[in-house]
């Protein structure tokens, strides 16, 4: 359970550092704007991204059991935190994320990073898609400038406003974020090392600036981003209430370890490493007490940003701190021009982000998978989109480790 960075410190060179330094600073131009939009569509204010991906990134990897894991604020939590939020408050979000942190510590603590190999793919796939369906419908209310007072948090009940809002459609906003949308795509493939991604959105929010838009923006929906953190506190607790919040920051535990897992396993194909997965565990739940005792979100690995970290030359735990160290200068110095992002500038990017969380260049190979496989991945999306995250995680697992014992039942009469 030894942390990565105790490996790599006593043979770091200067090459390393100049790597991680580059790495780490292209990673937090990658991570700020996203650490925004997710806060926002979590139902959060914009600000609660940044402190996450401030706290937790440097945490997760100061502590953590891989080399190049970049953590903070991720996609597949926004529909938990909303859910959250929604019942029970922020403040209720940040007692479930502290539980969720003392329940990973117990976690890693007793080797449980260990049991990830027996979530069942088809769940893994099936919840991510689900996720990014969810994330995309979720964005189309700023991706179009609609005026609506509120979203509904159902998806059928979403769909039905998005819809009956259709007639205040903008062309100015949905110009601006399809625009950015295509400066991402074209950036990426022509240069996928260049944090094109901040370039795209702040090209376009300085468009809606320049020329006075109509179209809204950060600081005219949430007002001015404060340029210092919080400062640490520990949630208000009581026994109804830990009760209360038990069940979400189960879930909120779950999708961490399993996300920040998947993520390290990723990193390990892309350099040929080996992550320590019980110090992950541990490393995701001083992360996510750290986020909760600032105020932050639920953190986790970020798939996404641990591999731009490795396309950028990342080589140790350093270039994670590097991130997390650039992104708090920027607040520090430049919190007011982060005001000026526009909205659909930021939905254009979490739709694009959504879309490649679902890796939709799997979804032949899911389809030729056994027919058990794909009712469980399909099951599993079902349940994520139309009834509850907490729901088709459970159902999913249950089907699918029943499934595997009739198989491995199956094999053993056989033979």
């Amino acid at each position: 359970m030894k942390p990565k960075i105790l490996t790599t410190l006593p043979t770091y060179t200067r090459a390393q550092f100049a790597s991680d330094l580059v790495a780490g600073v292209t990673v937090a131009m990658v991570a700020l704007p996203l650490s925004l939009a997710i806060a926002i569509a979590s139902g959060a204010a914009p600000e609660k991204g940044i402190v996450t991906a401030i706290v937790a990134g440097f945490l997760i990897s100061l502590l953590g059991g891989s080399r190049v894991q970049i953590g903070g604020p991720t996609g597949a939590f926004i529909v938990v935190v909303f859910g959250v939020i929604s019942e029970h408050g922020y403040d209720g979000l940040v007692l479930a994320t502290f539980m969720a942190g003392i329940i990973m510590l117990i976690a890693g603590y007793l080797k449980a990073g260990n049991l990830v190999a027996y979530v069942p793919e088809p769940v893994i796939n099936g919840f991510t898609i689900g996720i990014a369906v969810i994330i995309a419908v979720s964005q189309i209310k700023d991706l179009l400038g609609l005026s609506m007072a509120a979203v509904p948090a159902d998806f059928i009940a979403k769909i039905e406003a998005l819809w009956l809002a259709r007639q205040s459609v903008s062309a100015f906003a949905l110009g601006i974020g399809l625009a950015t949308m295509v400066m991402i795509i074209v950036l990426r493939r022509l240069w996928p090392k260049f944090p094109g991604l901040i370039v795209a959105v702040g090209l376009t929010s300085t468009l809606v600036a320049m020329a006075a838009l109509p179209v809204e923006t950060i600081f005219s929906q949430f007002g001015p981003l404060p340029r210092t953190l919080p400062v640490p506190a520990f949630p208000q607790i009581s026994v109804e209430r830990l009760q209360e919040l038990l069940p979400s920051a189960l879930v909120i535990a779950f999708l961490a370890s399993i996300e920040s897992l998947l993520s390290a396993m990723v990193a390990d194909k892309m350099i040929g490493g080996h992550h320590r997965p019980n110090a992950e565990v541990l490393a995701q739940g001083f992360a996510n007490i750290g986020s909760a005792l600032f105020g932050g979100l639920p953190a986790t690995g970020a798939i996404a940003r641990t591999a731009t970290n490795v396309r950028a030359g990342g080589k140790t735990p350093i270039a994670g701190i590097v991130h997390a160290l650039t992104i708090l200068l920027i607040m520090l110095l430049a919190a007011p021009l982060a005001g000026y992002l526009a909205m659909p500038a930021l939905a254009g990017l979490l739709i694009l982000t959504a879309w490649n969380m679902s890796e939709p260049h799997k979804w032949r190979g899911y389809m030729q998978t056994p027919t058990a496989d794909r009712i469980l991945l399909l099951l599993t999306l079902f349940l994520m989109v139309f009834a509850d995250l907490t729901v088709a995680i459970g159902l999913g697992v249950f089907v699918g480790l029943a499934l595997r014992l009739r198989r491995n039942k199956a094999g053993i009469t056989s033979d």
